[in-house]
């Protein structure tokens, strides 16, 4: 499943990280690595940013960034 899929309240740990170059760079520095625990808090009206809770601290990620990030229930 998608990160950008998941709905506020649900969650899973991180299985993978896409991308290559700065966007798949950053995402790793963010915290989103295999094995990471992540909850979706929040989603803007319009769908995009997403805020999620990882590593104890909250995160706003564009959906086109959480499309990137593969996660297991």
């Amino acid at each position: 499943m998608l990160l950008s899929e998941c709905q506020p309240g649900q969650g899973g740990v991180v299985t993978r990280t896409a991308g290559d170059g700065p966007i798949g760079q950053r995402l790793l520095e963010m915290g989103l690595i295999e094995g990471a625990r992540i909850q979706v808090i929040r989603v803007a009206p319009l769908g995009d940013p997403i805020e999620i809770k990882v590593g104890g601290y909250a995160l706003s990620l564009r959906r086109s960034e959480a499309a990137g990030v593969e996660i297991q229930p």
